[in-house]
């Protein structure tokens, strides 16, 4: 329904410009290129002919502020790849450092790697100092990996004055390369590195590509349903040397998303799951969770999920959801069951964990990594006056018509009460860090957007695009920039919650936080089809402390 300022022609033409975004159709449907030769070379890795290697690189993650997961995997005989089944146990040991040189160990272990676990490894590394970068790396026999740096988080009492974190999300492989991780490990200056989802995709060959082209091609050919399917999908990821790049550079704090599983999960099935021909949800949930956890420097959580909470001194806590697991099934769009109390996004527990998180923080910034938009999104609306009575009447959702309901837009009753929780508790600097969408946002979080900005602001939110996976321009295939030039004022018009979207680049985001505000620089890529693509800066949006909204900021810290 159109609002007083938007008009029924302006209406029309958005949603035709907007079609795209829709899940069923989308989803259908500072560095130069030099730096990864240099960065292969400061950080070798040993390997006699014949012997184990290691192929996919070593990682870190969810720092502490006195340990860090470590992770690797090794590849014991050649037919040890992922996924296969095969080769014998080896044991690999591990040896972190204050130093990059290793002349000041401070600590050293060795655990087994065996098929069972893919030949992947993990240690989880305890009694360090708090926000220190060390260097490790891990040996089998000759071989040695490749070194890498990662850091400790601030001790919890700590008075932090910053904290810098890279940002990314939905990383395609057919699409492109992953020049977005490559610029990101370039920086050199990141406290760690949030992935919020669709690290993998599951999709066959073809499928979900650029523009309709492979860029290159997955392995396994097919549609990953089995538990080998999803450790060779993580595995050939694992290869990129952007990623690797990255990995190697900083700890990584991961939440998955639909892709990881199929696209559209939820809790009892996918759009893109067949029960029976594809074998049973429950099988194949489990088979992406095994596999993710393996091949992720992951800790998983309550009831094997990605919901968890770290915390960076008193600056900041971070917040972990997982959206897929507890998850009611997607509404259709235009359904006014999106407003049902019965339907939820995040399940009881999970709900309940965030809100007693957030009452109970003392930290200055209150982060929360969100997989899927939390601000609303909807092709127009009425006065709130108007629009809930004719919303009741008619059965239709009550903060407008939503695009995709997918999103937070589909399950309004655990929205409503969230933000209701924030408002009753007096709770600011609540920033949401957003993916999925594949375009770039800044938003204020309205209590009602009905009636914004009257009603007020609950949070800010920031959403990075895609790194590669195909946006609103592709889809129509026009020329980068010419939707978004049309379609944004619109967006705009229609939801005076968004201050500022880009619906066509790709790209990766740096949150920059102080005492004083949360600033996200937003960067895009020259091109994705390019794995030596540049990088450049395109916007900067903060929120201030204690204000509630976002405002375009003119420099990138």
């Amino acid at each position: 329904m159109p609002s007083p300022s938007t008009s029924p022609e302006e209406t029309s033409r958005l949603a035709e410009a907007l079609a795209p975004l829709r899940r069923t159709v989308v989803k259908a449907a500072a560095a130069t290129a030099g730096f990864v030769g240099p960065l292969a070379a400061a950080l070798p890795a040993r390997t006699a002919p014949g012997t184990t290697a290691f192929l996919h690189g070593v990682a870190s993650g969810d720092p502490l502020p006195d340990g860090v997961l470590l992770w690797t995997r090794v590849t014991p005989t050649p037919e040890a790849v992922p996924g296969s089944g095969l080769g014998p146990d080896v044991r690999v040991g591990w040896v972190l450092a204050a130093d990059r040189a290793f002349t000041d160990v401070v600590a050293k272990g060795s655990v087994t790697a065996s098929a069972a676990t893919d030949h992947t490894v993990k240690a989880d590394v305890r009694g360090l100092r708090p926000a220190t970068d060390y260097w490790f790396r891990f040996t089998a026999g000759p071989a040695e990996s490749p070194v890498a740096r990662t850091r400790t988080a601030p001790a919890a009492d700590a008075p932090v004055d910053h904290l810098r974190l890279g940002v990314v999300a939905c990383a395609n492989w057919e699409a492109g390369h992953f020049s977005a991780y490559r610029h990101l490990a370039a920086r050199g200056d990141l406290d760690a590195w949030l992935h919020l989802g669709d690290y993998i995709y599951e999709f066959p060959t073809g499928q979900y590509t650029h523009r309709g082209t492979v860029v290159r091609p997955h392995s396994p050919a097919h549609e990953i349903v089995t538990l080998a399917d999803y450790r060779v999908r993580h595995g050939t990821y694992k290869t990129d040397p952007d990623l690797q790049a990255l990995h190697h550079t900083a700890p990584v704090v991961a939440i998955w998303d639909d892709h990881e599983f199929a696209d559209n999960a939820w809790s009892g099935g996918a759009g893109n799951h067949t029960e029976g021909a594809e074998g049973s949800w429950t099988d194949r949930q489990a088979a992406a969770k095994q596999a993710y956890f393996e091949w992720m420097p992951v800790r998983p959580s309550t009831e094997g999920t990605t919901y968890r909470r770290l915390r960076f001194g008193t600056l900041a806590d971070l917040s972990l959801l997982d959206l897929r697991t507890f998850r009611s099934e997607q509404a259709a769009t235009g359904s006014g069951s999106v407003d049902d109390p019965g339907r939820t996004l995040t399940g009881r527990a999970q709900l309940d964990w965030l809100k007693a998180g957030l009452t109970a923080s003392d930290t200055t910034w209150h982060l929360v990594g969100n997989s899927v938009m939390i601000a609303p999104f909807a092709v127009g609306s009425l006065s709130a006056a108007l629009l809930r009575p004719l919303a009741e009447l008619f059965g239709k959702p009550k903060e407008g018509l939503a695009l995709n309901t997918d999103q937070w837009d589909g399950y309004t009753h655990d929205r409503r009460e969230l933000l209701a929780h924030l408002r009753e508790n007096g709770i600011r600097n609540t920033v949401f860090l957003t993916g999925d969408i594949h375009m770039a946002w800044a938003n204020d979080v309205p209590f009602e957007a009905t009636s914004y900005p009257g009603s007020g602001s609950a949070a800010t939110e920031f959403v990075v695009t895609s790194i590669t996976s195909d946006n609103l321009d592709d889809f129509v295939k026009a020329p980068e920039g010419t939707i978004s030039a049309m379609a944004a004022p619109l967006i705009r018009a229609a939801n005076k919650h968004v201050r500022w979207v880009d619906t066509d680049r790709h790209g990766y985001g740096v949150l920059d936080l102080d005492r004083e505000r949360a600033q996200m620089d937003f960067y895009v890529l020259s091109d994705r089809r390019d794995p030596a693509a540049s990088s450049s800066w395109a916007r900067s949006y903060r929120t201030l402390n204690g204000s509630q909204r976002v405002e375009r900021s003119k420099d990138p810290v």
